[in-house]
């Protein structure tokens, strides 16, 4: 129950970010889809997630919580940089690659933390 509320505020808090670090940069939301990159986006994080798919089995079998950590890690890290790229190429005269990039930065602190917010 204590993980489910602290994953909630979790979302809020990092829902309000997006919106103050959108507001404080002036950036209009942008969907990629809506641009020639859309088949990139959509091959992109396919790949992506039939890669950390295929991977899923060994790290659920695992019982090292620091691999369980790096491999979510890693695959937020994958994900948000390809999105940032994806943004910075195609959605030209617009700063939400930066809001994209803290935001990854935010939650990657989150779960590098996640110890001292949960008890194991």
């Amino acid at each position: 129950m204590k993980f489910i509320l602290l994953l909630a505020v979790l979302l809020l808090l990092l829902f309000a970010l997006e919106k103050l670090l959108n507001k404080f940069l002036k950036v209009e939301k942008k969907k990629i889809s809506d641009t020639p990159g859309k088949k990139i986006d959509q091959w992109g994080r396919g790949i992506i997630l039939v890669i950390f798919l295929s991977a899923l089995w060994s790290v659920v079998n695992n019982d090292s919580f620091l691999i369980k950590k790096q491999f979510w890690m890693g695959y937020l890290i994958l994900l948000g940089g390809f999105e940032a790229i994806l943004e910075y190429v195609y959605l030209k005269n617009s700063k939400q690659y930066i809001t994209t990039i803290i935001m990854v930065l935010v939650t990657l602190i989150f779960i590098l933390n996640i110890e001292r917010f949960i008890e194991l």
